[in-house]
C-alpha cells in the first residue's frame, strides 16, 4: 500500500441527498489541531499503530478497530502515539448532503462519537471496498458514491458499536443558517457587519454565539473556509496558480492568503501541494 491516498470530489450547486467529499488512507498520519473542527462529517479510523484523539474535553485512544464521527464544526486535535514500534495509518471519509441531517437524525446518529468494530461489520473492509472501486473506475458518479455513502451508514448503524457520544451544540443550531449563508459566500468580500444583519442579531450577540459553538470569532470561522476551499483546489487543481487560488477564495492578496495558510496550517501552500500531489 502506498504511503497515501486521497480522492476529493467537486461539490455541485445542487447538492445530492448524501455526497462524499474526500476519502482516502494515510499510513503516517499527521498532527492536526482544529479548534473550529471541521467543515463537513468527519469520519477518521485506525488501520495499524495508535492514536490519540481529544474532544469535548475528553481523550480516546483510536487503536485498530476503532474510530470517531465527528459532526461539522466539532472542535477536536489529534496526534499519533509518538512512542509506538508501528505507524499510526488510518482510514478517513468526509461527506455532508441536503438530507444528511434528516438521515442521520431519523438513524438517531447526528452525533460525534466513538466507535469500534465488531464481528458483524468492518469498517476497514468497507473502506478498502469504496476506494478499490474509485480505483478502478474511470469516472466514480456522484451517483455511485452517494449510494456507498448511504450504505455505510446503514452499516454503521446496524452493526457499529458505539460508546460515548458528545451531542450537537444548542448554540450551533442557532447559527446553523449563517453557517450555511457563509460557505455559500465565503468568496465574497463580507464584513462582520453583514454577518449580523444577515443573522438578524448584533455584532456582539453573533460573536458569543460563534465563540460557545465553535471557540472562534465569526471572521476566523470565514477564513476557515476560506482555507479549506483553498485546500482542495491546491490539490485538485495543480494549473491554478495561488494568485487565481487568492481571487476564487475571497483573499484580497496574494500575500495575505499566504502568510494566513502558513499560520494555520503551519506549512506554505506550495508545500502543501506537493505533499499530496
Amino acid at each position: 500500500m502506498k504511503d497515501k491516498k486521497r480522492y476529493t470530489f467537486t461539490v455541485s450547486d445542487n447538492p445530492l441527498p448524501l455526497f462524499i467529499e474526500s476519502i482516502g488512507y494515510n499510513t503516517k498520519e499527521l498532527d492536526f489541531d482544529r479548534p473550529e473542527g471541521y467543515p463537513y462529517y468527519h469520519w477518521l479510523q485506525t488501520y495499524a499503530g495508535e492514536g490519540i484523539f481529544h474532544f469535548a474535553d475528553r481523550e480516546f485512544r483510536l487503536t485498530p478497530g476503532k474510530a470517531v464521527f465527528l459532526t461539522p464544526y466539532t472542535p477536536h486535535f489529534y496526534y499519533s502515539d509518538h512512542n509506538a514500534d508501528v505507524l499510526w495509518s488510518t482510514w478517513y471519509m468526509t461527506f455532508s448532503g441536503a438530507a444528511i441531517d434528516q438521515i442521520l437524525n431519523a438513524l438517531n446518529m447526528n452525533y460525534s462519537a466513538i466507535y469500534e468494530e465488531t464481528d458483524a461489520f468492518s469498517f476497514t473492509s468497507m473502506q478498502k471496498e469504496m476506494l478499490v472501486k474509485i480505483d478502478e473506475s474511470d469516472q466514480y458518479l456522484e451517483y455511485e458514491s452517494s449510494s456507498d455513502l448511504y450504505h455505510f451508514l446503514l452499516m454503521l448503524k446496524k452493526y457499529g458499536k458505539t460508546n460515548s457520544k458528545l451531542s450537537i451544540s444548542q448554540s450551533y443550531r442557532k447559527i446553523k443558517p449563517i453557517v450555511e449563508w457563509l460557505e455559500l459566500n465565503y468568496s465574497r468580500n463580507i464584513g462582520l457587519l453583514e454577518i449580523s444583519e444577515r443573522a438578524k442579531v448584533s455584532s456582539q450577540r453573533l460573536n458569543t454565539l460563534f465563540h460557545d459553538a465553535f471557540g472562534i470569532s465569526p471572521y476566523s470561522f470565514l477564513v476557515q473556509l476560506r482555507i479549506r476551499e483553498a485546500k482542495r483546489l491546491l490539490i485538485t487543481d495543480t494549473t491554478l496558480t495561488l494568485e487565481e487560488i487568492t481571487n476564487s477564495v475571497g483573499f484580497n492578496s496574494v500575500s495575505h492568503f499566504v502568510s494566513t495558510f502558513k499560520k494555520r496550517e503551519g506549512i506554505t501552500p506550495s508545500v502543501y501541494r506537493s505533499l499530496y500531489c
